[in-house]
């Protein structure tokens, strides 16, 4: 059965939105149930063997049967009993599943497109390698990562943020459903090829409304003009949607080509696991040390040390000191860029540093309005200083300029949940897939404990200490940088719920 939205009794599933939604109400389910539901559903009737399932489920993974099994049975759980009394998902023995309820396809209605902003937006869509060297797909990417900080800095546009446009990579998808998904106008799609010291790049900027070809080149120059390059496409899409040329102000661009694809590699590696990190971190020592001057590694080196002392368990307070240093550092060396200015507003808040803190979020903001991640900082630090419905417009802000962001932005959603009190909301957030880890568990288990479900809050926590053995509640509150103490003792209230170490 072709298509991806289905509806079934009270249910409706859309596997593409990685959504489940009972009486249009989302449920909370795993990534790996939904995968199994979707396979299921999409052939309603058939019964599909083990093995079928175990590949939608974890593909390309060796994985026991076992898994299986306890996903099945908390599928069954979560849907309940069909109509007739009877179960969804029916077994056959020593073969497999076959969902037994009657399905509706959707895909004839259109989920509701985002709202276009007020002044001309935009997603750069990633840039294709085009060369035969797949070492080169780093450059590509980071020729679209570049374009799209150059356009966002422009206040007269709307920019979507890198993660998001990064969803699309490798997809062949109609250009007017990416403008709808995304919520904007205007796309900008090209390619890459990087040889023999020369670069040639083909852009065109595209009305996903009309459908019209807006303005289209091709660049053949030297490797040495690469930036170059890069500045004259920005100016010539703002001079397309702005109706003139209006240069943002000058970037500090890199002397060393393999000190920037070191970075372009190693910002894709920051967060996702403390190996990675450690690789990033050499990536970018090394960066550093063949360019001096470049302010992006030194950014990017202070949120290595920062993540470390925050979800793995360092650094020491000198390392702390350092992840500090490296941010002014990034700072002094390109002031005009919004990505130096709230990394080092977060490390600032983080060290009660306040007002400082305060004064470069609202620069990195002047600088840079599309900067996503400035507003999920912000975000972050607003709920913690009792302002929670500022920090919810925040998050939500994030979300609109990165409609599919990195992990770390469901947890700032859902800890500014927690703090409005939306506890059924927070546990949806906190249990999806993106953020279901480690870190986010201590405010998924405090959601649970102040929603009386105690037992699922203490069986979160087991999990949550597996990683963080040494976690204290009194080490948590005097390290993170509260400024409203009741909205720390509602915290410290939900921790002690869910039966977190004092």
């Amino acid at each position: 059965m072709q298509g991806s939205r289905f509806a079934f009794g009270p249910f409706v599933l859309d596997s593409d939105a990685g959504t489940l939604l009972r009486n249009d109400v989302p449920v909370a389910i795993g990534y790996r149930g939904l995968k199994l539901l979707a396979a299921l559903v999409g052939r309603p009737g058939e019964i599909l063997g083990k093995a079928a399932l175990m590949d939608a489920a974890w593909p390309d993974t060796a994985v026991e049967e076992g898994n299986l099994t306890v996903q099945i049975a908390q599928l069954r759980k979560l849907l309940g009993p069909a109509a007739d009394s009877g179960e969804w998902i029916a077994t056959v023995p020593r073969v497999g599943y076959r969902f037994t309820g009657a399905i509706e396809p959707l895909d004839g209605a259109k989920r509701k497109p985002l709202p276009l902003p007020g002044k001309p937006s935009i997603a750069v869509l990633p840039f294709v390698n085009v060369s035969n060297d797949a070492e080169q797909e780093a450059f590509a990417d980071g020729l679209t990562e570049d374009l799209i900080t150059d356009l966002s800095r422009i206040s007269g546009l709307f920019v979507i943020a890198r993660n998001s446009a990064f969803a699309y990579k490798g997809k062949a998808m109609d250009v007017h459903r990416i403008a709808q998904d995304l919520g904007v106008r205007y796309l900008l799609e090209g390619s890459a090829r990087r040889v023999a010291g020369r670069v040639r790049i083909n852009a065109q900027l595209v009305d996903a409304m009309s459908g019209d070809h807006l303005w289209a080149e091709r660049f053949d120059r030297s490797l040495d003009d690469i930036f170059a390059v890069q500045d004259e496409v920005t100016g010539k899409i703002v001079e397309a949607l702005l109706g003139r040329l209006r240069a943002p102000p000058p970037r500090n661009r890199p002397k060393n080509l393999e000190a920037y694809d070191l970075c372009m590699r190693a910002r894709k590696l920051l967060d996702d696991s403390p190996l990675t990190a450690r690789e990033a971190h050499l990536m970018l020592t090394r960066a550093v040390s063949l360019d001096p001057d470049y302010a992006e590694p030194y950014r990017w080196l202070a949120m290595n040390h920062w993540m470390g002392w925050v979800h793995w368990g360092g650094p020491t307070e000198a390392t702390r000191s350092v992840a500090l240093e490296l941010a002014h550092k990034a700072v002094a060396i390109d002031p005009d860029d919004a990505g130096c200015r709230w990394v080092l507003a977060y490390l600032l808040a983080y060290e009660r540093r306040f007002a400082e803190a305060d004064v470069e979020f609202a620069k990195a903001i002047e600088l840079d309005p599309n900067e996503a991640d400035t507003w999920a900082a912000l975000s972050d630090i607003t709920v913690l200083a009792g302002r929670v419905e500022e920090g919810l417009e925040h998050i939500r802000k994030a979300f609109r300029l990165n409609p599919f962001p990195a992990s770390w932005y469901y947890l700032a959603l859902g800890q500014a949940l927690y703090a409005a009190g939306d506890y059924e909301a927070a546990v949806e957030t906190l249990r999806r897939d993106e953020t279901y880890r480690t870190s986010s568990r201590r405010f998924l288990a405090a959601s649970l404990a102040q929603l009386g479900r105690l037992d699922e809050a203490r069986a979160e926590v087991e999990l949550f200490l597996v990683g963080n053995p040494h976690f204290t509640t009194r080490h948590w509150a005097t390290t993170e940088p509260f400024r409203d103490a009741a909205t720390l003792a509602h915290f410290v209230d939900g921790y002690r719920k869910a039966g977190l170490p004092e």
